[in-house]
């Protein structure tokens, strides 16, 4: 709404040229940008267009997209756990919980991977007994359990439940006493309460960086190749690009792709964010001045 004098007349704004000329040039320079790429010979986007659709591309994005989806579903399910841990009364679970988060975020998720890639190596055996004794109730062959897949999903789920946990305890802690007060004061379980009260509260503060780190492991699925796991986008577009030497259209075949289900992970972090934050949105009333 505009503002309005004392004779009833409408008070428009003064229009800047500054904003519009800068958006001319900046408009103007993308163009350029983008003209000179598309009209680039050497990106070779005959070959792009070739293998944009290639069939091991295809099953690359396919296990990309399982690795980023069950990595994920594990890491939150950890991250709750740790985030009540580190909430507890107990000194041993927030000890626990304190030293898990330290250790992943303090040491780089290639290096665990290559760890876990690893392990079968390290730890020949898996065996379930009665500790600190030789008694054994069973075993198996490390190489049986520790695949390379199951190796790149622990790595992966691990370290990006050491991120999201701090995530979730600062959407937990952000949600005014008060209402847990209030709460308990109409005689709620602890589980009730965090279902109807809490999470729904928590999920607005929780779901923008939650998608942040989703888009995060799609792309961090590409360093699996230290486990080594050789079936995801990047590898695949490797293999293409060392048999037809030519590296750089099908890096660019692998960054379209990363865009576009970047893109569509986008829209649905918008949508959920849109959901959970009904209630909360400032409504600004429209204002009136008169003299």
């Amino acid at each position: 709404m505009f503002a309005k004098n004392n004779n009833n007349e409408r008070i428009l704004p003064v229009r800047k040229p500054g904003p519009i000329i800068s958006g001319i040039i900046v408009a103007i320079i993308a163009c350029a940008l983008v003209y000179s790429i598309a009209t680039n010979s050497r990106f070779d986007w005959a070959i792009v267009w070739k293998y944009i659709f290639n069939e091991n591309v295809l099953s690359g994005i396919g296990w990309t997209l399982f690795l980023t989806v069950v990595s994920m579903v594990i890491a939150i399910i950890l991250a709750v756990v740790l985030a009540m841990m580190r909430k507890s009364v107990n000194p041993v679970l927030r000890g626990v919980s304190w030293f898990f988060i330290w250790f992943f975020r303090g040491t780089p998720v290639y290096t665990q991977l290559v760890f876990w890639g690893m392990f079968a190596v390290l730890v020949p055996k898996l065996s379930l007994g009665i500790p600190f004794t030789s008694v054994e109730f069973f075993s198996i062959d490390s190489n049986v359990v520790m695949t390379s897949l199951n190796a790149a999903v622990i790595g992966l789920s691990l370290n990006e439940a050491a991120y999201l946990s701090e995530i979730v305890r600062a959407g937990l802690e952000a949600v005014d006493s008060g209402q847990v007060e209030a709460a308990q004061a109409l005689g709620m379980g602890r589980s009730l309460m965090m279902r109807r009260i809490i999470l729904p509260q928590a999920m607005r503060i929780i779901i923008p960086p939650l998608g942040n780190e989703t888009i995060g492991m799609l792309k961090t699925t590409s360093l699996v190749l230290a486990v080594p796991f050789t079936l995801e986008l990047q590898f695949a577009t490797n293999a293409v690009a060392n048999r037809i030497y030519k590296p750089i259209p099908l890096l660019i075949v692998a960054s379209i792709w990363y865009l576009v289900i970047t893109s569509v992970l986008m829209v649905l972090q918008y949508m959920l964010e849109k959901h959970f934050g009904k209630g909360f949105e400032a409504k600004a009333d429209s204002i009136h001045i008169n003299r």
